[in-house]
């Protein structure tokens, strides 16, 4: 997920959507040696040791954490939870007119 939709989520989100979140994440990941989305220099079984181990769900998490936590398994977000994609309005059939240069 990209931190502009991650920031997003944030700012709506509840403990206990990040603790579905997490118990989702956990079950259907399957490879925990690839390279994390938060920090290229360590895996996300390093990125799940720091940001879901220990996550208490009564303890107040600073936005930037739960942003964190959002672009790192965010993926496993219930869909009801994850932001539209609107499809970019390419204008088709519009003739730019181009003239060579002259040397």
């Amino acid at each position: 997920m990209n931190r502009h939709d991650a920031k997003i989520i944030a700012e709506t989100i509840t403990n206990d959507q990040l603790q579905q979140m997490f118990d989702t994440a956990k079950a259907n990941i399957t490879n925990w040696h690839v390279i994390s989305l938060v920090n290229k220099g360590m895996t996300k079984g390093h990125a799940w040791n720091i940001l879901a181990s220990n996550f208490d769900v009564n303890a107040n998490h600073h936005n930037l954490a739960k942003i964190n936590m959002i672009r790192e398994f965010g993926d496993y977000l219930p869909d009801s939870l994850k932001l539209k994609k609107t499809p970019k309005n390419i204008q088709t059939g519009k003739y730019i007119h181009h003239t060579d240069p002259k040397f």
